[in-house]
């Protein structure tokens, strides 16, 4: 993944997440859920966008490798 210079607001990531949604696995909805019922610093907000960008395009491999990231960003907020 490049990085990116453009801050993300939580909006943005909403978004993106919903657009993605249909893409990610099902026990994930609820940690999503959880995750935008709060406030996070600009650095999260820009993780959790670039884990969704084009998560419907990418591999097998890197979609295991971004739910296994998301799930650790998620789970620890």
């Amino acid at each position: 993944m490049s990085e990116c210079k453009l801050d993300h607001s939580q909006e943005d990531v909403q978004k993106k997440y919903e657009q993605q949604a249909e893409f990610l696995p099902e026990d994930m909805k609820p940690l999503f859920q959880s995750f935008f019922q709060e406030e996070h610093t600009q650095d999260l907000l820009n993780e959790v966008f670039h884990l969704l960008k084009k998560f419907d395009l990418a591999s097998e491999e890197e979609k295991s490798e971004r739910v296994n990231r998301l799930n650790l960003v998620l789970k620890n907020v």
